[in-house]
């Protein structure tokens, strides 16, 4: 339990809204009763009080005031929130008055922090709060709440347990062999693992798509040089990213733009033209677009309408690609580039066609990406502890001793502890809490 008080501001609306100063600690009503000079609210009730500095008397602000009282509170702690009016000068006064009052301010994620360390998250549900502070996207914010829910701890502690108790099971066979134990405890342990072994492979096998969502699906935008390709970034992001020319080989480096398609975080990249190089710095252009066709999630192929389909960009179609005409005004009736496979007619130049081809991506990423049964995988660290959970169940399955066995049992049950925060998790509590934002 934390023994200081500690304060920052948690939210904030403009200079004519609402600041609301957060604090949590032990002194955290003794602090309210000297701004107020009055006992604090009952729990979970407002009251309007006048703030003023213990030092001087002066009021800085007329706020609403609430008090939850531990342990009841986000932090487990007393916590009090001021609601001021806007306004630097409030907040100015309200800041100094509380580090006067000897209150230290939060250090980023420190809220997050003493609410995990109370027992009122695990570690899914404050790197939750984390993700939904940076949603951008209505996907990413549903993902985040449904983990900030517990839906991704209760998972990871229903396989903790379940291994917990097969673990326990496998070292009474070999620590009481004398005992009346039943017969037969080690082999009926066997089903146990391999049950859960195959429930850690499909979730593990999910094309990472809770991390995407988090961190943004890639599309690249690729074809030969003067298919158009800078043309279409710009009018899908409906401004100048990219510029454009006549002149073949204009885009020499990948260029990213970050949209919100149909509510899907996506990071748009335009690449340089597919064709044999005039030049080094074109040569590493094209290398650079070729490596972002093999990483991208999906690919748009630009084909220009008006002239043969180049054999490059051709070589690139695959399940992952859609294929694009672009200066379909210029043709009357384009044919698709590959046979059997539909090609969507656009205009960077006039917008025909894009809400067509914006619909169909989207329908597209959301057939990829929509939430399933399951809570998704959401970051790199909880992939390598399930991975390092998964290869201790296939040695311990394969062992050809009870105790080298249970050894790996005991591993893949502190493995999946490391994610909830459950067991041997010191280490890494500033790497996780220090990502975020002050007042949270």
């Amino acid at each position: 339990m934390s023994t200081d008080t500690i304060f920052a501001l948690a939210s904030a609306q403009g200079r004519a809204g609402v600041q609301v100063v957060r604090i949590s600690g032990p002194e955290a009503g003794a602090a309210l009763e000297r701004l107020t000079g009055r006992p604090p609210p009952p729990p979970r009730q407002a009251a309007l009080a006048a703030l003023r500095d213990p030092a001087t008397g002066e009021i800085f602000d007329k706020a609403l005031v609430l008090r939850f009282a531990a342990p009841a509170s986000f932090t487990g702690e007393d916590v009090v929130e001021l609601h001021l009016h806007g306004g630097r000068a409030v907040l100015t006064a309200s800041t100094d008055t509380l580090s006067a009052l000897g209150l230290r301010v939060a250090e980023p994620g420190e809220f997050s922090r003493r609410a995990f360390e109370n027992g009122k998250l695990d570690l899914t549900e404050a790197e939750a709060i984390a993700d939904l502070v940076n949603a951008e996207t209505a996907a990413q914010r549903r993902q985040a709440l449904r983990q900030m829910d517990g839906a991704l701890g209760r998972l990871y502690d229903d396989w903790r347990l379940r291994l917990t108790r097969a673990l326990a099971h496998m070292e009474a066979d070999i620590d009481f062999p004398d005992e009346d134990l039943p017969d037969g405890i080690a082999p009926a342990v066997r089903p146990v693992l391999t049950a859960l072994l195959a429930e850690l492979r499909a979730h593990l096998a999910d094309d990472h798509r809770g991390e995407r969502l988090r961190d943004g699906i890639s599309i690249a935008i690729l074809g030969a040089p003067n298919a158009g390709k800078s043309s279409l970034l710009n009018a899908i992001a409906r401004r100048d990213v990219a510029i454009v020319s006549a002149q073949a080989g204009t885009t020499r480096d990948v260029i990213e733009v970050a949209l919100d398609l149909g509510g899907y975080p996506v990071l748009l990249a335009d690449t340089a033209g597919l064709r044999e190089a005039a030049d080094v710095v074109e040569t590493e252009g094209i290398r650079r677009a070729l490596a972002r066709a093999k990483n991208a999630d999906l690919k748009l192929l630009v084909f220009d309408a008006t002239v043969p389909p180049d054999a490059a960009t051709l070589e690139l179609a695959d399940d992952d690609a859609l294929i694009v005409l672009n200066k379909a005004e210029l043709a009357s009736q384009p044919p698709s580039p590959l046979p059997g496979r539909p090609a969507l007619p656009v205009s960077a130049a006039t917008g025909s066609g894009l809400p067509e081809l914006l619909a169909a991506l989207g329908a597209e990423v959301a057939k990829r990406y929509a939430p399933t049964g399951a809570p998704a995988l959401t970051r790199a660290r909880h992939r390598k502890a399930l991975e390092e959970c998964r290869d201790h169940l296939d040695r311990a399955l394969t062992a050809g001793l009870p105790e080298l066995a249970a050894e790996d049992v005991r591993l893949a049950v502190r493995a999946l502890g490391r994610i909830t925060g459950r067991v041997d998790v010191e280490d890494l509590l500033d790497v996780i809490f220090r990502d975020f934002c002050i007042g949270k």
